[in-house]
């Protein structure tokens, strides 16, 4: 029995796999996003907006809601143009400013975002604000919760992970997530790898650029971000390289998405 069990998780592994849209690479997929991961996360996030305080009806909420609507259809023209409009025709975006201290953003697979009001100085502008939510919806379209939780199921046990993943609401899965995201806290603890980062600085930039946005504002937030380290690291550089190394790359990223968005209409 237990090796029929071993055979049947190693065919999955074998046939379970998914295309990365800014690389056309495929990899590993145990954990089905449309039929797991996302009605999970849409859970996860009804709970987390009924234990965090949902900030309406000011500026920075407004300048959320804005931004966030242009990001978004600036992902739905992007993963269209490369042949990806089913990987997000369940998404159910929401943007939403969360009361708290963080400096800080994340969305959800499904769309759903979370910004702190604590990096709403940082973002400064709305260019700011859509460098922070091009990066993160990037993470969304990247798949790479996705990622970490099959890592997270492989450790645990390919067969055993597998066996416990066979359910949306399978207690695994939102728990996953809710480690992934904080929910339940008031304190985000996403932290993705360097090497997710840095695709998420460089789908960020692209789609901040297609939904209207100079990405060369990126550097100015980026460089804001590092001044606010001090003597502990942002959430959101806290897997990066070095500051200094991070805004080199994303400087040289710049012309790619200035490129891709003349295709879509927009020139800088």
């Amino acid at each position: 029995m237990k090796k029929v069990l071993v055979l049947c998780s190693v065919a999955a592994l074998v046939l379970a796999c998914a295309t990365n849209p800014l690389t056309g690479k495929k990899g590993l997929a145990l954990t089905n996003e449309n039929e797991q991961l996302i009605p999970a996360a849409y859970q996860q996030y009804t709970t987390f907006l009924k234990e965090n305080k949902v900030v309406t009806g000011t500026a920075d909420a407004t300048k959320v809601q804005n931004v966030g609507a242009k990001i978004k259809d600036a992902a739905v023209k992007w993963m269209t143009s490369k042949g990806f409009k089913d990987q997000i025709a369940s998404y159910k975006w929401e943007y939403k400013l969360i009361q708290g201290k963080e400096i800080n953003a994340w969305c959800m697979p499904g769309g759903k975002i979370a910004v702190f009001t604590g990096i709403m100085p940082v973002t400064k502008d709305e260019a700011g604000l859509a460098t922070v939510m091009g990066h993160e919806v990037a993470h969304a379209l990247l798949s790479h919760s996705r990622k970490r939780m099959d890592k997270a199921l492989i450790q645990a046990g390919v067969a055993q992970g597998l066996g416990a993943a066979t359910s949306g609401s399978s207690a695994a899965v939102q728990q996953g997530l809710g480690l992934l995201y904080g929910t339940g806290s008031n304190l985000a603890m996403l932290a993705y790898g360097r090497g997710d980062e840095s695709e998420a600085d460089r789908l960020g930039l692209m789609l901040m650029a297609i939904a209207g946005y100079n990405p060369d504002n990126a550097i100015s937030f980026w460089q804001r971000m590092s001044a606010q380290g001090g003597s502990k690291t942002p959430e959101l550089l806290s897997t990066h390289p070095s500051d200094k190394t991070r805004i080199a790359d994303i400087q040289k990223l710049i012309p790619e998405a200035k490129a891709e968005a003349a295709k879509f209409g927009k020139k800088y």
